[in-house]
């Protein structure tokens, strides 16, 4: 009995240790994004808090009307919505730098810097990519296309 008793003790320590543990690399949270602050940074709340995410591999654009345009497409996407969050490391401004993924039975599961370079409204970060390639090629299609921040022509 004592042991039984033990066993369920240890357990319920390592399941509080678990839900009062900080994110981690490699680490995956469902929730919802509460707030669209820019382009390339939203608040996630899983339930339990909240954390301040920025979109892995992409650089949003400094020209304020495509920055905007930027917010306007993660919030339809991800804002007040269902939302799945994979945490990748923290960036030099303390942020969870993460990948995104909607969550929607209309739109599918997206991923959202993805859908952000395809549109044009953010540049993959150079040198960087996932591991099939997908943020070059959503970013070559843009450009071919002229969306966004390549709509005056491939040269700019």
């Amino acid at each position: 009995m004592r042991t039984r008793w033990a066993g369920a003790g240890l357990l319920g320590l390592l399941v509080l240790g678990a839900v009062w543990s900080p994110a981690r690399a490699g680490d995956s949270l469902y929730g919802k994004v509460t707030e669209v602050r820019s382009g390339d940074v939203v608040t996630f709340d899983y339930g339990d808090g909240q954390y301040v995410l920025r979109l892995l591999g992409i650089k949003p654009p400094q020209d304020r009307a495509l920055a905007d345009q930027a917010a306007k497409l993660v919030s339809s996407l991800v804002l007040g919505k269902n939302a799945r969050v994979r945490f990748e490391g923290r960036g030099e401004d303390g942020l969870m730098e993460s990948r995104l993924f909607t969550d929607d039975p209309v739109l599918g599961i997206k991923e959202v810097a993805l859908e952000l370079v395809r549109a044009g409204l953010a540049q993959r970060q150079e040198g960087f990519d996932f591991k099939y390639g997908e943020l070059a090629a959503a970013e070559s299609e843009a450009r071919t296309a002229h969306r966004g921040l390549w709509a005056a022509g491939p040269s700019r």
